[in-house]
């Protein structure tokens, strides 16, 4: 269907700020490196930031309600265009009113465009520089997705923030493929800002954001700044980060550009979630970051402690009465036990899948909670060796 880019502002429930100039601004840097905290001033609320965002893809964070999300304490959330625009379709989200009254999430909703999920189905898709060609992961059927399309069905869903239509190269490519994906997002990126714009001008008040690609070559990642400083989004975000690269190239790739990257507007590092790579990321001055990891892992066994990584499922837990993490303030360490949520994970329980992914989200928020007040008390470097020594050195918690 053809999305109308009329947006009713009362239906969506987003403000009438104004769509265009700065959406952030800095509260605090860090003498001691690149960190820094502001403030994130979107549709739905102004977000604290460093701030990490849970990923709910379907329109759900799986295993987590809302109201939980709220108690938690987050006040963004992710979900995907691809996933969205497959199922439910755009029809029923726009009968809905948005993505935000479809789900009865009252706060701010950044959506992915989808470049991710088209570009890790390989086999089932095609790029040009027209647009992305491929099948759905669901039943087959043929689609294609220009980056006017990505942004006319993020318009669509109400988000406050959307990000332009990428490709993203795999970690290994050719140089000559790395400067292709370059090219394309550049040119897919006019494309998509001149339809967001015409959008804003119909009464959207969602920002379209940039993404930066390049692989792992400097001189690529460099230019894909530049152009993306050039277009001057409301923010910029790296992309092509986590796609199975070493971690040294890791934080030598996200130091190096973050730093070309303006200091007015909110960086976004996506697809990021371990706690070596956040604290990373904010160390070199990262605002916004997700991941699906927190959720996984805890559906698999794996939850999060201040020791380090554990293991749930392992035997030495059957027996043990205390909580995942002593000093964790979340309701399922004050309430429940490693013995009953192991119990409930090997009997394959709902309710374990439900506590775990509450606890492991509770854990990546306080830890960038408390990211942000060393910030603040000019101590990050300090407050990050701690956390990870500690967090390495708990002892063998894996299997």
């Amino acid at each position: 269907m053809t999305t109308n880019l009329a947006v009713n502002k009362e239906q969506s429930g987003i403000n009438n700020t104004q769509n265009t100039g700065r959406i952030f601004e800095v509260s605090k840097h860090d003498s001691s490196c690149r960190a820094r905290t502001g403030v994130l001033r979107l549709g739905h609320g102004d977000i604290q930031t460093p701030v990490f965002m849970p990923v709910g893809t379907n329109g759900s964070v799986k295993a987590i309600t809302i109201n939980d999300l709220k108690e938690i304490g987050f006040n963004i959330i992710l979900a995907n265009t691809y996933h969205l625009y497959l199922r439910p379709g755009e029809e029923v989200i726009e009968k809905a009113g948005s993505l935000h009254k479809f789900m009865n999430w009252d706060r701010n909703i950044l959506t992915d465009s989808g470049g991710f999920q088209v570009f890790s189905l390989s086999a089932l898709r095609k790029i040009t520089y027209e647009g992305a060609k491929f099948q759905s992961h669901i039943d087959g059927s043929r689609h294609f997705l220009t980056p006017e399309k990505a942004v006319e069905i993020q318009v669509l869903l109400g988000s406050d923030i959307q990000m332009q239509l990428d490709y993203c190269s795999h970690h290994g490519a050719s140089r000559k493929e790395a400067e292709k994906a370059l090219d394309i997002t550049a040119q897919w990126l006019t494309r998509a800002k001149k339809t967001w714009e015409d959008s804003t001008s119909k009464g959207y008040n969602g920002k379209l954001f940039s993404i930066v690609q390049g692989n792992f070559f400097p001189d690529l990642r460099k230019k894909s700044a530049e152009i993306c400083i050039e277009a001057d989004t409301p923010g910029i975000a790296i992309g092509g980060l986590s796609v199975g690269e070493p971690s040294e190239l890791f934080h030598e790739t996200i130091a190096a550009t973050a730093a070309l990257l303006p200091e007015e507007k909110p960086r976004y590092a996506m697809g990021i979630g371990t706690p070596e790579y956040v604290l990373s990321a904010i160390e070199h001055g990262i605002d916004m970051f997700d991941c699906v990891i927190h959720t996984r892992e805890a559906r698999n066994g794996r939850v999060y402690t201040r020791e380090g990584a554990l293991s749930l499922k392992k035997t030495e837990n059957r027996l043990d009465f205390s909580p995942i993490d002593k000093e964790c303030g979340c309701k399922v360490c004050k309430e429940y036990s490693r013995a009953y949520l192991r119990h409930l994970f090997k009997t394959k329980e709902i309710l374990y899948s439900m506590l775990a992914s509450y606890h492991n989200l509770y854990f990546i928020n306080d830890l960038v909670t408390n990211a942000r007040c060393a910030i603040e008390q000019n101590r990050f470097i300090d407050f990050k060796r701690e956390f990870l020594s500690r967090y390495a050195n708990g002892g063998n918690h894996e299997g």
